[in-house]
């Protein structure tokens, strides 16, 4: 089964990191959240993706291509026919199409131009700045289960503050960014049939309005409730919280360390 990742956005609430680079080749732990978010379904044996590329697509294919030709040890051999030789070669067996979806194109339509590359068969989608400790198999199962078109992975997000208990002025319990309680969000990780696409017009179609309203509406769209960590990268402050949270060594989302 193939994951499509959405890639291509411009991070506008990350502008000291985006300048330079696409929002999914920021950085946690030394490593694109986009390689985190790969290695999250390669975990689950899930090695073929389609990413989506726009603002400075060129970084992504530069870093892939890098990647695959450069990681691990080498040996340089100057002046020979074979310059680089390398040894222990330790990534996972990615095959990766890198798509260009156009600059402007928003959500909806960068899902549809990855049609060709996805076939007819069910997907996998999310978005390029969010990680979790989702199970992928059982979310698959849970789609398998239910036979609707679209099924979305609901998450409740820790909260931005400390939440206050009262009884009157008093404070009766005091919580550190709890996990909020009031209802679920989208969190992406999607499993998608190809009928999906039939619900996106074109390219200025955002995936989260019209699709999903629509698949909604018509009874097509399951939500998996995922209870567990999520956190999606979309300011400064997320991506600081993050990286604290992956210096700590406890590292939710990084299912493959385990």
């Amino acid at each position: 089964m193939k994951t499509a990742i959405l890639a291509g956005g411009k991070g506008t609430r990350l502008a000291e990191e985006t300048s330079v680079r696409p929002k999914p080749m920021v950085e946690i732990g030394g490593k694109p959240i986009l390689w985190h978010i790969m290695m999250i379904y390669s975990h689950f044996g899930f090695n073929d993706f389609a990413v989506a590329l726009g603002y400075k697509g060129d970084y992504i294919k530069r870093y892939f291509a890098e990647y695959g030709s450069l990681s691990g040890n080498l040996t340089v051999r100057i002046g020979q026919d074979t310059p680089v030789q390398r040894h222990d070669i330790e990534h996972a067996p990615w095959c990766v199409d890198l798509i260009e979806t156009g600059e402007e194109t928003l959500t909806g339509g960068r899902v549809k131009r990855l049609k060709p590359y996805i076939g007819n068969e069910t997907f996998m989608l999310t978005w390029g700045d969010g990680v979790a400790d989702v199970n992928i198999n059982d979310l698959i199962a849970f789609h398998r289960s239910h036979g609707k078109l679209a099924t979305i992975t609901a998450v409740r997000p820790p909260a931005r503050y400390g939440h206050m208990r009262f009884d009157g002025d008093q404070v009766t319990a005091f919580e550190e960014k709890p996990q909020t309680a009031e209802g679920w969000i989208n969190g992406a990780f999607f499993v998608l049939e190809p009928e999906v696409f039939d619900y996106i017009e074109g390219d200025m179609v955002m995936f989260e309005h019209a699709p999903l309203e629509n698949l909604a509406k018509d009874g097509q769209l399951m939500a998996y409730r995922h209870e567990g960590f999520w956190s999606a990268m979309d300011t400064l402050r997320d991506k600081h919280n993050l990286q604290k949270t992956w210096e700590t060594g406890n590292r939710p989302w990084a299912l493959w360390e385990k």
